[in-house]
């Protein structure tokens, strides 16, 4: 089980899924209307580090964080 966090305006709750890399994450998103929109803008972090691939390898605990743009001033 990894743990999904959405930061920011996303405005969901943590939640926890069976998934052994970031593509089986990402699958499990996309059944979420409300988040589909907001996989392609975010940026992704696995364990608090950025990542630019879905090609990652998790395992029992890993957090997964789900980092929207923000504007700045």
């Amino acid at each position: 089980m990894v743990r999904v966090e959405f930061l920011g305006p996303i405005g969901k709750a943590p939640i926890e899924v069976e998934a052994k890399s970031l593509k089986d994450v990402a699958k499990e998103l996309q059944k979420d209307p409300e988040l589909k929109k907001w996989l392609e803008e975010c940026a992704v972090a696995v364990n608090d580090k950025l990542v630019n691939t879905l090609d990652i390898e998790l395992k029992s605990g890993d957090k997964i964080s789900l980092l929207p743009p923000v504007c700045g001033g």
